[in-house]
């Protein structure tokens, strides 16, 4: 379920050996693969090592890293970019090797990319058309409504056509790569279709879900209205962009030693909140690089501007913090592997502990690559043993019944989760959004009631997690707590807000 960098490569990899369906939406928008503008982060240059990225991935995490997965996601890195331009992926290149980026708490630069800043879209056509080369991976633009569950394993989906017609496809296997929900945040730099699919569809089959307090926040969108804002990666302050306000100060380097390229959780609070003390929005400024450097560099950021009447190596472009990347999802370890035994899930909608409690930058797509191989190996290999995860599979639930107009209520979903859910918390933040959100109705649409059921799967964390650490910020509880210094997994319906005794498991750091 998905074609993004995950859905895509796993289901290269098994149609060498068997027959494969790969369900899309309706409407063909793409993904947020397509949208990747930074690169693929591998420690393929001089004076890097797997290690040295594992280490700063760890540090970025906060505490929260699962260390073994970490390794082997970064060991894989070479790899992992060698085996896509073997598929056709054109990585730009410096001389004899790749050139490579430098990124926010990167303390290399290890960030490959494709066509200046259309790496995600170059890796998605290259990947795409393989699949649709292999001649055993079929394709359907259909949504998945429910996760069919037969004898205590995922045995299939029921989906729904565009006329409304609902199909049971079933299947030895079930491997959701739904990729994020940030459509669920008034301001996000995800497109429409990010709406949470996977958890909400894992959730309800009875798997459990883990670390969804975290969502990472990207500091620079572009400051042009609410919904899907254009991202401006971050890899243009690795060029040398800084960060101004509205008097012209870089006000990063009172944040963070490293200023713009700080870790993004701290550069995005910092924005907020000078944004919010200036009354406008803050901007990122180049006109003090080489112009035609710039425009080279970043060809697609160029041009997003433009079409908004700025240019991007002269003008002061203002920025905002968005809703970017899920950190939390479908529990589940590096082979995709769920709590619900035939249920897997790779890349964004799975919780693997590789990014802890605030995500590496461009480590997303090489841990999309990398669970892709791995859970195809474990699928495709009978005789496997599912992990024992040591927590229950909750009874299956049905998707909500349809009400509500669909428009009101996806707007009220996003604006209480924005409010409440957002760049900083506090704990009647999170209250007043659990509440308005148990009134919300569910909306018309599959994608209304996934919304509805991961924002308050978010707020029900949020509320559980009563410290500072990584992307969560709670301006009430601004210190980590060593006793919080572990993941948490939620198995059943635990909303509304837990009062004392959540049912939750605790899943080792």
């Amino acid at each position: 379920m998905g074609s993004g960098i995950a859905g895509a490569l796993t289901a290269l990899a098994l149609a060498r050996h068997e027959d494969v369906l790969v369900l899309c939406k309706p409407g063909g928008e793409p993904g947020s693969t397509a949208w990747a503008q930074g690169g693929i982060a591998a420690a393929v240059g001089a004076g890097d090592s797997p290690r040295l990225h594992a280490r700063d991935t760890v540090a970025a995490g906060d505490g929260l890293c699962d260390a073994d997965a970490v390794m082997t996601m970064c060991a894989a890195g070479p790899g992992r970019l060698a085996a896509l331009a073997t598929l056709g992926v054109g990585f730009d290149r410096n001389g004899r090797g790749p050139a490579l980026a430098r990124e926010g708490a990167h303390s290399r630069a290890r960030v490959a990319h494709a066509g200046g800043d259309a790496t995600g879209a170059r890796i998605t056509d290259a990947v795409v058309a393989a699949v649709r080369a292999s001649g055993r991976a079929q394709r359907a633009l259909e949504t998945a409504v429910a996760i069919d569950v037969r004898d205590g394993r995922a045995s299939g989906v029921w989906t729904q056509d565009a006329a409304g017609r609902r199909t049971r496809r079933g299947a030895r296997a079930v491997v959701l790569a739904t990729g994020g929900l940030g459509a669920v945040f008034a301001r996000t730099t995800n497109p429409r279709s990010a709406t949470g699919d996977g958890p909400a569809l894992a959730a309800r089959a009875g798997a459990a879900l883990c670390d969804m307090e975290f969502v990472q926040f990207h500091p620079t969108a572009l400051a042009v209205g609410d919904g899907g804002l254009p991202l401006i990666t971050e890899a243009v302050r690795g060029e040398g962009a800084v960060m101004r306000d509205a008097r012209g100060r870089r006000f990063l380097r009172d944040a963070h030693p490293m200023a713009e390229l700080g870790p993004r959780d701290v550069v995005a609070r910092a924005i907020a909140r000078r944004a919010a003390e200036d009354g406008q929005p803050v901007t990122l400024d180049l006109s003090h690089l080489d112009a035609d450097a710039v425009k080279a560099r970043f060809p697609s950021v160029a041009a997003i501007c433009a079409r908004h009447g700025l240019d991007l190596a002269r003008d002061p472009l203002p920025v905002t913090p968005a809703a970017h990347y899920a950190i939390g999802g479908v529990l589940a370890d590096l082979a995709g592997r769920s709590t619900l035994p035939g249920l897997y899930a790779v890349g964004e909608c799975a919780a693997t502990g590789v990014h802890g409690a605030n995500r590496l930058a461009s480590n997303s797509l090489l841990e999309a690559a990398v669970m892709a191989d791995l859970a195809a190996a474990a699928l495709l290999d009978d005789s496997g043993a599912w992990p024992e995860w040591g927590l229950p599979v909750a009874p299956q639930r049905p998707a909500p019944a349809p009400r509500g107009e669909d428009a009101p209520a996806r707007a009220a979903i996003q604006a209480q989760a924005w409010e409440g859910l957002g760049v900083e918390r506090d704990a009647a933040g999170i209250a007043r959004a659990a509440d308005a959100l148990a009134g919300t109705p569910a909306g018309s649409s599959a994608e209304t009631a996934n919304m509805r059921e991961v924002a308050t799967a978010i707020a029900t964390a949020a509320a559980a997690r009563t410290e500072s650490r990584g992307a969560h910020f709670r301006a009430d509880a601004t210190a980590a707590h060593p006793d919080q210094a572990q993941r948490v997994a939620w198995v059943g319906e635990a909303y509304p807000l837990p009062a004392a005794e959540p049912t939750i498991a605790m899943v080792a750091a």
